[in-house]
């Protein structure tokens, strides 16, 4: 009997502390259903329907000059060493570096690792210091993830340093928080993340804020929809920098089709579903998972960032970079990866996925997303493609 009493009392307490997390859950989950279904819906900057073809064109990045006699541009990818988000900052990066037509140089504000949002780690190759040394005269285009800390004065100051320099400057999904903290949006044309655009209408007033495009260009300032947006606006960008034969070849090899701004906003937003999706995956604790994606010298980084991001967001999974060694592994275009784990440790992982093939990036990621749904459900890789505002899936 005391037996029973005594585990019937540990039960009770194991009740009592995760019932405190439950009812959280289930109080936000209220919350944000609420708001979801009876806040008014705004009405889009302009309607899909409305948008001719002469209108898109307006979202053209320039094409480039040459500056400071240089043969090509430098591109620098910044990020914040803790917090930054891997799509975002990877795949602007490995387009462009796969293009061969510009320097690119993945830029942290020190040498320590990156650590990204949601998965993964890298060594950045420059600092703002040490990128500042080799281009005094300041680099041709800037490319900003979203950050946790967008109001980061280090970066901020930074970003207009090289503004007033003449660098383009784009912000890729919720790095527009950093570029409108920076005031470098003050009478723009603007876009972001379709999740963030509410409150960066209500906080950044002097900004005109643009629905229904998936990258916006002002006045030396581009900026994106949410992280999938990354693959549209650099492919825009090595098309200003080498010409659309270029980008077309590199669009093949991504097995993009097209790279044009038409976007539909509107198919984006929260919903009863969704939000129900969230909060079940969530309090099925008990069966998260860990994925482990192999890496060895020369992975494709873009898959690789597409694939690990997907997984890292359905609520139900994270994952894992796994190597022979604890060694950095040097990416397909130069990227210095650490591993989070090596084989044989003692860290278990629910799965392991199979090694990347040939199969081009953007199809890997509708591969992905077609096999969460398999494990975690249908509405789960919903989940995943509306918070990644891809469009095709």
């Amino acid at each position: 009997m005391k037996v029973v009493q005594i585990k019937l009392s540990f039960i009770s307490r194991k009740f009592q502390k995760y019932s405190k997390i439950i009812m959280l859950i289930l109080i936000c989950f209220v919350c944000v259903l609420y708001d979801s279904l009876s806040g008014e819906t705004k009405k889009p900057a302009y309607s899909t329907e409305d948008l001719s073809k002469s209108q898109y064109k307006s979202e053209k990045i320039p094409v480039y000059q040459n500056r400071f006699g240089r043969t090509r541009p430098v591109v620098a990818v910044i990020g914040d060493n803790y917090m930054t988000e891997l799509t975002d900052y990877v795949v602007p990066y490995g387009v462009l570096t796969r293009s061969k037509s510009a320097e690119v140089f993945a830029v942290g504000i020190s040498l320590t690792p990156i650590s990204f949002y949601p998965a993964l780690k890298i060594f950045p190759q420059e600092s703002i210091s040490s990128f500042d040394k080799k281009f005094s005269t300041g680099a041709d285009y800037v490319i900003v993830p979203a950050i946790h800390h967008s109001e980061n004065p280090i970066i901020l100051e930074w970003l207009n340093l090289q503004a007033s320099r003449g660098a383009t400057i784009i912000g890729v999904c919720d790095g527009v928080w950093v570029l409108a903290n920076a005031g470098l949006l003050k009478g723009k044309r603007a876009t972001g993340f379709w999740y963030s655009l509410d409150d960066l209408e209500k906080k950044f007033k002097d900004t005109t804020w643009v629905r229904n495009r998936r990258y916006v260009v002002d006045q030396g300032i581009v900026t994106t929809t949410a992280v999938t947006a990354s693959i549209p606006v650099s492919l825009a960008l090595v098309e200003a920098i080498a010409g659309k034969d270029r980008a077309f070849n590199v669009a093949v090899e991504l097995g993009v089709q097209d790279w044009s701004p038409v976007h539909d906003s509107n198919r984006f937003r929260l919903t009863m579903s969704s939000v129900y999706t969230v909060v079940s995956n969530f309090l099925s604790f008990w069966s998260y998972e860990k994925i482990g994606i192999p890496v060895m010298a020369g992975v494709d980084e873009i898959k690789l960032a597409l694939v690990a991001d997907a997984y890292s967001r359905t609520y139900r999974s994270q994952a894992f970079s796994i190597a022979k060694s604890e060694k950095t592994i040097l990416t397909s275009n130069g990227l210095r990866l650490i591993p989070d784990i090596v084989f044989g440790s003692t860290t278990s992982l629910s799965r392991i996925l199979p090694v990347f093939d040939s199969t081009p990036a953007v199809i890997t990621l509708d591969q992905t997303l077609l096999k969460i749904g398999e494990i975690y459900g249908r509405s789960t890789a919903d989940f995943v493609a509306l918070i990644l505002e891809y469009p095709y899936f």
